[in-house]
């Protein structure tokens, strides 16, 4: 494909990043020019307290705690970066390295997963996003002391080693436990692409990696060779990354001259804007976006761009809402900041961002859980939309700006298999252990190529695997209650199916057995097949 689209590439690390969600930067060097008054006055102040304060003080150190303080009064995304962090949350959107498998930001001291990696050693026993890091390997991971240096050291190392953390989580009273291996952290941006109808693929994209855009047109050829006239592009869960990714992902969809983003700043180096140029090869095919509270950036970029161009339907719930662009800036000792020099706007000209207070009062971190609270997951009348802020797609359609791209078609989140038999199991990780169990007494029977097909002629029946399942859970401290069970009982075998198909055949195929009962990406399909009547 001809890439034409005039625009930086910028991003964001995605596993274990500092402090940030979904956003993106541009790094460069700071230039050494005369002090001002201002900067003066701080090397005189730093000067005094090195050559005459009473007691000696280690200036350096006290420079990396202020200036994370400084940053803080300004917005939630401009952050600063230590040397010893530096080459670490760099790496995370190139290559493959040890880990758990977690993105997480410090908020109020407290460790808080954000993401947790599809395929990685953290989801292979059970933490979730929203899960609160208490402690590893018995040393604690909360208070004024802990920066995000000391969870990288703590959390990273080689394949193979182990790793336990305490955990809070909301739907369990007391802390939760697990042990983790530290593996090998995926660094595939498409996790899952399958035919799901004769004519409508399914692509998952998780993150927006440097070579995502290579990973969605590969799929998306190999979706239409086998038929596929329309798609539906899953970005929930993913909280952005390489924006020109989106750009290019977003091009192949629209005819030429159509805005992507654009981008405003106070300086004209900080201005730019995306239009495509007409060279996609799936202008003609119908698609369906699917969002949740997690896709954010670069993933409200592509969902906006669709949406403000009417070139599809959105489906699912409101995005998070990050529009503030950073440029990164290398300092003298190797550190860095990430400075919010611009914000981006869709192409109906709203910005996304939600909104925010200067300074660390701890809402915007907590926005997500107020969402929670106030409903919003579970009815779209919940939705809190800034109706002085209405603008129109190019048909003319109404959307709100101010925080998030909300769907045209909201799906409420789908509790009604959620007992508490269900949680207390999901919490202590017992339905990825008996998996895993499971995958290997079967494992010599899966011969060949391996498929889903040949998993499901092989494994116990439902009732039998529910059964077995349940016997397991006793012998972990669960007792049976087979009212919840029965009621929690399609949700809990189509989890253990899920884990087994990943186990003996690929993440690809869990995910296919995930979507069988998926509310809103059936919603997404009836908006595609009623739009042929197909």
């Amino acid at each position: 494909m001809k890439k034409s689209i005039n625009l930086t590439a910028v991003f964001i690390p995605i596993v274990l990043a500092v402090g940030i969600i979904g956003g993106f930067f541009i790094g460069k060097q700071v230039s050494k020019s005369s002090l001002t008054p201002e900067e003066e006055k701080i090397r005189m102040v730093m000067s005094l307290i090195k050559s005459q304060y009473v007691d000696e003080i280690d200036t350096d150190s006290l420079l990396d705690k202020t200036i994370p303080e400084i940053l803080a009064m300004l917005d939630p995304h401009s952050v600063y970066i230590p040397a010893s962090e530096l080459q670490a949350t760099n790496d995370d959107l190139e290559s493959s390295f040890g880990g758990v498998g977690v993105m997480f930001q410090l908020v109020n001291d407290t460790v808080n997963v954000i993401e947790v990696v599809a395929g990685g050693p953290s989801e292979n026993v059970g933490l979730l996003a929203g899960d609160m890091i208490l402690e590893a390997d018995g040393k604690p991971l909360t208070g004024d002391s802990i920066t995000s240096d000391h969870v990288f050291k703590t959390l990273r190392g080689k394949e193979g080693t182990k790793v336990k953390v305490k955990i809070k989580r909301k739907s369990s009273a007391k802390p939760l436990t697990y042990e983790i291996t530290r593996g090998i952290i995926p660094t595939n941006s498409v996790d899952a692409v399958y035919m799901i109808s004769d004519s409508i693929g399914y692509l998952k994209v998780s993150k927006f990696a440097r070579n995502t855009y290579n990973e969605f047109i590969d799929a998306l050829n190999t979706l239409a060779s086998k038929g596929a006239s329309k798609f539906v592009i899953d970005l929930r869960g993913n909280s952005g990354g390489f924006m020109d990714q989106a750009i290019y992902m977003a091009n192949e969809f629209l005819p030429a001259g159509r805005t992507i983003v654009y981008t405003k700043g106070r300086t004209k180096e900080n201005e730019t804007y995306a239009v495509s140029d007409g060279s996609g090869h799936f202008q003609n095919s119908e698609i369906a976006v699917i969002t949740n509270e997690y896709s954010a950036s670069a993933s409200e970029i592509f969902a906006g761009a669709i949406q403000d161009n009417d070139r599809g339907v959105v489906v699912g719930r409101r995005t998070f809402g990050k529009g503030l662009v950073q440029n990164q800036i290398n300092l003298p000792d190797s550190s860095a900041i990430r400075l919010t020099v611009a914000r981006y706007y869709i192409p109906s000209g709203r910005s996304i961002q939600k909104e925010y207070t200067r300074g660390k009062d701890g809402k915007y971190e907590l926005d997500i859980v107020d969402r929670y609270n106030h409903g919003e997951f579970y009815s779209r009348d919940s939705v809190k939309l800034d109706k002085s802020k209405i603008y129109h797609t190019v048909g003319g359609r109404e959307v709100y700006g101010g925080g998030g791209i909300m769907p045209d078609i909201f799906v409420p989140e789908d509790t009604t298999e959620y007992t508490s038999y269900y949680i207390e199991v999901s919490n202590h990780g017992l339905i990825q252990k008996f998996a895993r169990e499971i995958a290997e007494t079967y494992r010599p029977m899966m011969k060949g190529n391996k498929t889903l097909e040949q998993l499901e002629r092989i494994i116990p029946r439902d009732n039998a695997l529910l059964t077995a399942f349940v016997e397991f859970a006793a012998s972990s401290g669960v007792p049976a209650r087979w009212y919840y069970i029965n009621k929690s009982k399609g949700l809990l075998l189509n989890t253990l199916k899920a884990f087994i198909a990943r186990d003996l055949v690929g993440y690809d195929a869990s995910i296919q057995i995930f979507n069988r009962r998926d509310k809103t990406l059936d919603q997404a399909l009836d908006e595609l097949k009623g739009s042929s009547g197909k």
